[in-house]
């Protein structure tokens, strides 16, 4: 089963100009089987296709929810949570990543690092925490090793810290334009059905086939240089954001269970406004 494992859209990712069905519509036409939607620290794209889309169209396309997690202290980490658990706190960014791991490991899912050989911040290796932590490697679950939006060597970087680690190896594209979904994947031995099926396939540590096509038109590609000025803005953007959203996180770790049984927005859908 080829699957997209890392997926930006319009719906979810403010930064995204391809629309869920457009993305579906251009992975099909590449022999792609299924995707993770990935939007940065919210599933509202992944809401979009249960609440609008899911029975309705592209019936034989596998849609799965992930979510791209913005740690205080180790970048974007991917997050793939068992089919069914719903955590708000997931969508609060800003934690540290133990704390985040140890969160995402007692509830049932699994975890890894995005384009983790990337630019500084954005990418654990670049990171204060992997200075002075490497072994925090041994946590995780797998390793985005091949991200269409990196450079040659990011790639080979994270593949060498895949096997170093003995972590499974995922693809994707980190799409957030037309041109550049369908560029990377992953091939799973076996077809999945749902978050949980995936989940037990990386628990089981199976071989996944990844690759893909760079794509040279990223924003780093075209602005040079003055990338930097957006890869600093980004550190401020984080920080702020996590420093506003430090309470509200804190009242919800004090909660005996953390995983959200009902979801307000999923209520909302249902149409009962008293459960709102």
């Amino acid at each position: 089963m080829k699957i997209d494992m890392h997926c930006h859209v319009k719906e979810g990712s403010i930064d995204s100009k391809v629309s869920l069905d457009e993305y579906i519509t251009i992975l099909k036409s590449k022999g792609f089987q299924g995707m993770v939607v990935t939007d940065h620290n919210t599933y509202k794209g992944y809401r979009h296709w249960k609440y609008h889309m899911k029975g309705k169209a592209h019936e034989d396309f596998v849609v799965l929810k992930g979510i791209e997690y913005d740690t205080r202290d180790a970048g974007h980490i991917l997050v793939i949570m068992p089919e069914g658990v719903k955590m708000r706190l997931l969508e609060m960014r800003g934690m540290p990543v133990s704390v985040l791991i140890d969160l995402v490991h007692r509830n049932g899912g699994v975890l890894g690092p995005a384009h983790p050989c990337g630019e500084k911040y954005l990418s654990i290796t670049n990171t204060k925490k992997f200075y002075t932590n490497p072994e925090i490697m041994k946590r995780f679950d797998f390793v985005e090793a091949y991200n269409c939006c990196e450079s040659a060597a990011s790639n080979a970087g994270a593949m060498k810290l895949a096997q170093k680690y003995g972590k499974v190896t995922i693809g994707g594209s980190d799409s957030h334009k037309p041109g550049c979904v369908g560029r990377a994947y992953t091939i799973i031995p076996e077809p999945v059905t749902c978050e949980t099926e995936l989940i037990s396939m990386i628990h089981k540590k199976t071989k996944f086939e990844t690759g893909g096509t760079l794509y040279e038109k990223t924003t780093k590609d075209r602005i040079g240089k003055v990338n930097k000025i957006l890869v600093y803005s980004f550190w401020f953007y984080n920080k702020g954001g996590e420093l506003l959203r430090r309470h509200g996180r804190n009242e919800k770790m004090d909660v005996e269970n953390p995983v959200d049984p009902i979801d307000p927005i999923e209520l909302y859908y249902t149409g009962d406004p008293n459960l709102f």
